[in-house]
């Protein structure tokens, strides 16, 4: 799935996905530019996040965190893949006072 979403996008080199390890037992996932680490079963929701993480994330490991950047591109994710409502997934970020980059874009590609 995260090779599919990634051509979708239009990227190059999705990130290998792994398992998340047994041991992990406060992290639910987790990923960066070059891999996601996802448990046996995982939500829709949950592996568009880290996707979202791959992409906000380069090889170095820099990473935008939940940044603007992050939440700009987890939310187009969420409604290109869910078809959840942008205005109302907006206006909820508006009303926690959580910053967006509404335009974001992958921070390994050049503008």
């Amino acid at each position: 799935m995260v090779d599919a979403i990634w051509l979708d996008m239009d990227l190059l080199y999705p990130p290998a996905v792994e398992p998340l390890a047994r041991q992990a037992s406060t992290t639910v996932a987790s990923a960066d530019r070059l891999s996601i680490f996802l448990p046996a079963r995982t939500p829709s929701w949950l592996l568009l996040h880290e996707i979202a993480h791959a992409m906000t994330s380069d090889a170095d490991g820099s990473s935008d965190g939940h940044g603007e950047v992050f939440m700009g591109l987890y939310v187009q994710l969420l409604v290109r893949y869910l078809r959840l409502d942008q205005s109302k997934l907006l206006a909820s970020l508006q009303d926690e006072g959580i910053a967006i980059a509404v335009d974001a874009r992958p921070v390994f590609i050049n503008a």
